[in-house]
């Protein structure tokens, strides 16, 4: 629907079977070219494309002008066929230019790559640069994948539920944005991280699926997959499971991938443990292999003295990377090795027979080198990279260096989407409190076969929450809720919270559960992350209307800025002089 009562048309829908058509198309001068001494072609842009106009040489337009042209479509010439443009075929003749409005030459072509383009250049002027096809490409992408999100979950009966923008503070979490309060001074609301506490009290009420794309807010650093405001699916369901949860994320997501004209195939499922084990990572990448393997039976005999006694060895093989990685690059994965913890990283170079290449290698074995070939299936020109320390140390190296030699950007397709679960409940024990530490938040509902190990054996206690990943990317995380007052006491119990604490801390929150909660769990996940992979950026910035910048600036508008004396006198804060 392009036509309005100023257009019949818009710039990207003609072509050769309109011509003979009489239209009236509206948008910016692209380009202007003189045609000999009485015609110039002006191409005209809108968000759908790009028309060729033919005018009269008197006509004064220049790019970035708003114009109204009214001609008739004519087909080209088969020698003039433009075969870049979707409308190369046609050009508009016999046209009357009216103007709409004027244009100062803007401080970069609208036409030029962003990429020649300084970033700060192009948020000060965004409402230009959202002007350059692949922003609009990519705003409409955006669009897009928020109207499938929407009909896929109201498709399964979820309801949406606006939750408050203005709520309690709670300093557990990632660093707040507060606000303070007038008519309380001294008093001060917080911006929502998440909808998470709201979301759950809906389902104490009884609305039983909830949904909604919240805005949510988080003062961290920002970075390529990071701004302080971020657009997220918040879902809730009552008397559901993980694989409940899982049916109808699974379903938006598909709905998303659709709406681009993607596939995204199958969404497969492996635990926690499973993701470390084999990839050294709770967010695998499934685009690429070099999974680790298990060598500790390898060496259970060994008498190099790295490898003796260890109580796991894990490898990789980097295939066909001999050649690329010199002594120099061996040198520095070792030292980011031991960085990250462990004792060392033992390299070994595959020769063309097939004999290995490193100061190592004369402490192998001839068994031990045989069954450590075979094992990374080994062959001339590959490079093995060797981790012996503690279980979860070997892992995390080893699936560090897998996606530092390995893996593509993440906008690379295929892509695939997969769900971890079985996140330990608790993720180590606080040094100074001798507690266990939570790997989510207090609210997360343990494994029902390991609520036994609660108080004996918590850090093999695991939980029901669950993460989706894309292309190595983490979309999301969710978990089954407890619902159950005594089940939450005894995990509050073991992180040391006392009843007047949780009172006091999670007082609004815990009460409704009093009068009857249902079994309900939920799951959320970035927009913004989802479409930039989709819309194949590296940077969610890209899909954004008007972020921010990594130091959290906006150029066009200045903010952050002062506050003037008399409002902050009204709220009763003083400001501080910055510190030395």
């Amino acid at each position: 629907m392009s036509s309005t009562s100023m257009r019949t048309h818009s710039c990207g829908e003609l072509r050769p079977e309109h011509a003979g058509t009489t239209v009236s198309l509206a948008g910016w001068v692209a380009t202007r070219r003189e045609h000999g001494e009485k015609l110039a072609f002006v191409d005209l842009r809108d968000h759908t494309g790009v028309t060729q106009c033919v005018v009269d040489n008197s006509v004064d337009v220049r790019p970035e002008f708003v114009v109204r042209v009214t001609g008739t479509v004519a087909a080209r010439p088969a020698e003039n066929v433009n075969d870049k443009l979707p409308t190369g075929g046609i050009e508009l003749q016999d046209c009357v230019v009216e103007i709409l409005n004027a244009a100062e030459p803007p401080p970069f072509p609208i036409s030029e790559r962003a990429d020649t383009v300084a970033e700060n250049t192009r948020l000060q002027y965004r409402y230009l640069d959202i002007r350059r096809e692949r922003m609009q490409r990519n705003l409409r992408i955006r669009s897009a994948v928020n109207s499938a999100i929407r009909r896929a979950m109201e498709d399964q009966g979820f309801v949406e539920v606006e939750t408050p923008m203005l709520v309690p503070s709670t300093p557990e979490g990632a660093r707040e944005f507060i606000v303070p309060s007038r008519q309380q001074p001294g008093s001060f609301y917080a911006l929502p991280q998440s909808p998470q506490l709201f979301k759950q009290l809906l389902m104490v009420a009884g609305i039983d699926r909830y949904y909604q794309i919240a805005r949510c807010l988080r003062d961290e650093d920002l970075r390529a997959d990071r701004q302080y405001e971020f657009m997220q699916l918040d879902a809730e369901m009552s008397f559901a499971s993980q694989d409940d949860v899982h049916a109808a994320i699974g379903a938006a997501v598909l709905a998303a991938a659709q709406a681009v004209g993607q596939d995204p195939g199958d969404i497969v499922k492996i635990t926690w443990h499973e993701a470390m084990n084999r990839f050294g990572i709770d967010k695998p990448d499934l685009r690429f292999g070099m999974e680790l393997q298990e060598l500790t039976d390898v060496f259970a005999s060994t008498e190099f003295k790295a490898f003796a006694g260890a109580v796991c060895i894990k490898g990789i093989n980097a295939s066909g990377k001999a050649d690329e990685y010199g002594r120099n690059k061996l040198d520095q994965m070792t030292d980011k090795a031991k960085k990250m913890g462990a004792k060392g990283l033992v390299w070994l170079k595959v020769a063309a027979d097939g004999s290995f290449e490193s100061p190592v290698a004369k402490f192998l074995s001839a068994d031990e080198t045989a069954a450590l070939t075979a094992r990374l299936d080994a062959k001339p020109g590959d490079l093995l990279l060797i981790v012996a320390d503690q279980w979860t140390t070997a892992c995390e190296v080893l699936g560090t260096l897998r996606n530092d030699i390995g893996r593509p950007p993440v906008h690379q397709g295929p892509y695939r989407y997969l769900w971890v679960v079985d996140f330990p409940l608790f993720v180590g024990v606080d040094e100074a409190s001798g507690r266990p530490k939570p790997g989510h938040h207090p609210f997360t509902q343990p494994h029902p076969d390991d609520v036994h190990l609660l108080e004996t054996d918590p850090l093999q206690v695991r939980s029901q929450a669950y993460d989706l990943v894309l292309n190595g990317w983490e979309l999301g995380s969710g978990s089954i809720r407890i619902h159950q007052p005594d089940l939450q006491a005894r995990i509050f119990g073991l992180l040391g919270i006392s009843q007047e604490e949780a009172d006091r801390r999670f007082g609004f929150f815990l009460n409704p559960f009093k009068y009857g909660a249902p079994p309900h769990g939920g799951f959320a996940f970035g927009i913004d992350r989802l479409v930039a992979i989709l819309a194949g950026e590296e940077n969610i910035r890209e899909v954004i209307a008007f972020p921010k910048t990594q130091s959290g600036q906006d150029p066009m508008t200045n903010a952050p800025t002062p506050v003037d004396a008399k409002q902050l006198d009204e709220l009763g804060i003083r400001v501080l002089p910055p510190k030395a």
